[in-house]
C-alpha cells in the first residue's frame, strides 16, 4: 500500500486529480451554472501542470453521453460525463438507457442546484437555482443506472470516486450516477491544502462470475446428444476474446452460429459455421439451443424452439434481470463470461461427442452456408443498380472499402449479411434500448479512443436528426475527430412503417400514399451541414457512383476532415 498526497485547495481539484490518478482520461461535458468549481479546477490544472481528465466539450448532453459510450466501448476504459443539474440529466437519459442495456461503464455526473440560499461559498446566486431544484434528481434515471449517490463532504472524495468506478466496471458493467453540489465542490480540502489518497486504489471492480462446473457438465451432455444443435448470440463479442473462443468451439463440434440483432461481432463472417443473422428457420428445427449473451435470441410471436428442445443460456446475467418480463425458455442458465465458459465446456464435451455425427453435420452446414452465400450474392447483383440505392448495396460497398482495421458504428441501416467483418472490436450497433441519436456521437468517441483507425458511422436519416447533428459536426471539427458518416436517407421513419405494416398488412396505411407520422419529406441537404462545419459533403443518388464517392470521402478523412455522404436510398421492407 502506497499513501500519496498532492496539493489541492478545493474538493473539485482533489476530485479531478483523483479521477486522473485512477486512469480516467476524458471528461465529456456541457457546462452550466453548477460547473464553476470544476471549470476553475480544470483551468488551474492546465496552468500549473496539475492532474485532471482532459475536458471534451459537447454542446448537447445526448452527444456527450454518446461520445463517452463510443469511447468506452472501444477503449475498455471508464469515462466521465458531467452535465448541468436536472435539465442536463434529463437530456442524458436516452444515452444512459443505451449504456445500461449494452453494459457500457460510464461515470455520469451532474451538478446539483446549490443546497443553500446564502452564507456558504457556492450558495445560490442565480435566478435558475430555485427553479432547477428537485426533491430527487437521481430519481429520473435510477432505474437505468447501477448506483447513484450525492457527494456530501470533501472527506468522502476517495471513497465515492473509487466506489463509483468499481461498480461501473464490475460485470455486468454499466453506468453509475453521481451528483456534485456546488458548495461541496467549493470546500477547502483541508487547512494544509493537501489531499492524501492511496495509489493504487484499494476499492476495485469485482472479478467476473465463473461458470458452475456441474451446470457446464449438464450443458455438455445436452449438446452431445443433439442432432440439430444451434448457437445464437447477440453480444458475446463485447469481450474481445469471445470471438476466438466461439470460433474454435463452433468449428470443433460443427455447431452452426447465428448472430441475431448483434451489437458486436462475435464470429468472423468467413467462419465455416457462420449461418447469418436470422435464427427463425433453424430455431424451429433445433433440438438444442445454446444462447450466448443474447437478450432476445428469437421472436416468440414468430418462432420458438420445439417443445422437446433443450435451451441453455450462458452470460454474465443469463436471465437479464433488469428486463421486467422476458419469458424465453431456459432449461439451464449459466452465469459466466462467454470465453472461459466455452473453453471449459469444450473440455467436457470432447469425450462425449460422436465424431461421425460431427462429420455429417459439418457437411450439411457447409452446404447450407454455400447456399446462403449464393443467395446473398444473387441478391446483391440484382440490387446493385436499383434506384433509389438499396441498403444492401450501400452495405456491400462499405464492406469493400473499409479495410480490415476499420471500426463501423451502425445506428439501424447497415445490413451485416452484405458487409463482412473478420476482427473483434470492428463493429458496434445501437443499443437494444434503441435510444436514437447515439451513432454519430459514438463514432466520435470511438475515433477518440482509436485515432489511427478509420471510423465509419452508418446512420439512418432519422437517427442523424436525433444526433443533434450541428453539435456533432462541431465536435468532429473542434476536437479533430475525422470520421465518415454514411447517411442512409430514405426520407421516412422506416422502423415505424415496417412495424405498422407488420400489424396491419392490408390496412389503410398499406394503401395510403401519405402515411401519417412516418414520412420525412423535404429533408435538408445534410451534406451541406457537414460542409458548413469544415467537413467534406457529397450527395449520392447513382449506385454506380457510390464506390467512387466512398473513396473520395475516405480520402478526405485521411487528410483530417470529417465527411458525410448523403445516400438517397430505398426503404427496407419486411418485419422489424
Amino acid at each position: 500500500m502506497t499513501r500519496k498526497s498532492m496539493r489541492a485547495e478545493s474538493v473539485a481539484e482533489a476530485y479531478l486529480a483523483l479521477l486522473a490518478e485512477r486512469g480516467v482520461e476524458y471528461l465529456f461535458g456541457n457546462a452550466g451554472t453548477d460547473f464553476p468549481p470544476i471549470i476553475e479546477a480544470l483551468a488551474k490544472a492546465e496552468m500549473v501542470g496539475g492532474k485532471a481528465p482532459r475536458p471534451i466539450l459537447a454542446v448537447h448532453e445526448n452527444l456527450a453521453i454518446s461520445m463517452a459510450h463510443g469511447y468506452a466501448m472501444v477503449s475498455g476504459k471508464v469515462p466521465v460525463v458531467m452535465v448541468h443539474v436536472n435539465v442536463g440529466t434529463a437530456n442524458t437519459i436516452c444515452g444512459v438507457a443505451n449504456a445500461m442495456r449494452e453494459n457500457v461503464p460510464i461515470l455520469v455526473t451532474a451538478g446539483r442546484t446549490p443546497l443553500t440560499e446564502e452564507g456558504l461559498p457556492g450558495a445560490r446566486d442565480a435566478y435558475i437555482h430555485w427553479g432547477q431544484e428537485m426533491y430527487d434528481q437521481a430519481g429520473m434515471l435510477r432505474e437505468l443506472v447501477k448506483w447513484d449517490y450525492e457527494l456530501r463532504n470533501g472527506a468522502q472524495v476517495e471513497t465515492v470516486v473509487d466506489r463509483a468506478l468499481a461498480i461501473a466496471a464490475s460485470e455486468p458493467a454499466g453506468p453509475v450516477y453521481l451528483t456534485l453540489p456546488r458548495e461541496v465542490l467549493t470546500q477547502e480540502i483541508n487547512a494544509a491544502a493537501e489531499f492524501a489518497y492511496e495509489q493504487p486504489g484499494r476499492r476495485v471492480a469485482a472479478a467476473p462470475p465463473h461458470a458452475d462446473a456441474r451446470a457446464l457438465a449438464d450443458a455438455a451432455h445436452i449438446l452431445a446428444k443433439a442432432d440439430n444443435p444451434l448457437i445464437v448470440t447477440t453480444n458475446a463479442g463485447r469481450h474481445l476474446d469471445a470471438m476466438a473462443a466461439l470460433g474454435a468451439f463452433a468449428s470443433r463440434f460443427a455447431l452452426p452460429v447465428v448472430q441475431f440483432t448483434p451489437r458486436y461481432i462475435s464470429l468472423a463472417s468467413s467462419h465455416e459455421m457462420h449461418l447469418g443473422f436470422d435464427p427463425a428457420g433453424r430455431i424451429a428445427a433445433a433440438d438444442a439451443v445454446l444462447v450466448l449473451e443474447s437478450d432476445v435470441p428469437w421472436i416468440p410471436s414468430r418462432v420458438s424452439p420445439p417443445p422437446n428442445a433443450k435451451v441453455i443460456h450462458i452470460g454474465l446475467d443469463p436471465l437479464f434481470q433488469n428486463t421486467p418480463i422476458r419469458g424465453f425458455v431456459c432449461d439451464l442458465a449459466i452465469q459466466s463470461l462467454v470465453a472461459p465458459a466455452l473453453h471449459e465446456l469444450s473440455t467436457l464435451l470432447e469425450p462425449l461427442v460422436d465424431e461421425s455425427r460431427i462429420v455429417e453435420r459439418r457437411k450439411r452446414i457447409a452446404n447450407e452456408r454455400a447456399a446462403l452465400q449464393e443467395r446473398l450474392g444473387h441478391q446483391r447483383e440484382k440490387l446493385r443498380r436499383t434506384r433509389p440505392v438499396h441498403p444492401a448495396w450501400i452495405s456491400h460497398c462499405i464492406g469493400e472499402v473499409k479495410g480490415p482495421d476499420a471500426i463501423v458504428v451502425s445506428e439501424y441501416p447497415l445490413m451485416l449479411a452484405h458487409c463482412d467483418f473478420e476482427a473483434p472490436g470492428s463493429f458496434f450497433a445501437s443499443s437494444s434500448a434503441s435510444g436514437l441519436g447515439w451513432g454519430f456521437g459514438a463514432a466520435l468517441g470511438a475515433k477518440l479512443a482509436a485515432p489511427d483507425r478509420l471510423v465509419i458511422a452508418a446512420l439512418g436519416d432519422g437517427a442523424f436528426l436525433f444526433s443533434n447533428p450541428i453539435a456533432a459536426h462541431y465536435a468532429a471539427a473542434t476536437h479533430d475527430l475525422p470520421v465518415l458518416i454514411v447517411l442512409f436517407n430514405n426520407s421516412m421513419w422506416n422502423a415505424v412503417r415496417r412495424s405498422t405494416l407488420s400489424m396491419y398488412p392490408s390496412g389503410a396505411t398499406a394503401k395510403s400514399n401519405n402515411e401519417p407520422l412516418m414520412r420525412l419529406d423535404g429533408l435538408p441537404a445534410f451534406e451541406k451541414i457537414c460542409e458548413a462545419s469544415g467537413g467534406y459533403g457529397e450527395r449520392v443518388e447513382d449506385p454506380d457512383e457510390l464506390p467512387k464517392a466512398l473513396a473520395r470521402a475516405i480520402q478526405a478523412v485521411r487528410e483530417g476532415r470529417h465527411a458525410l455522404l448523403n445516400v438517397i436510398c430505398a426503404a427496407l421492407d419486411g418485419p422489424i
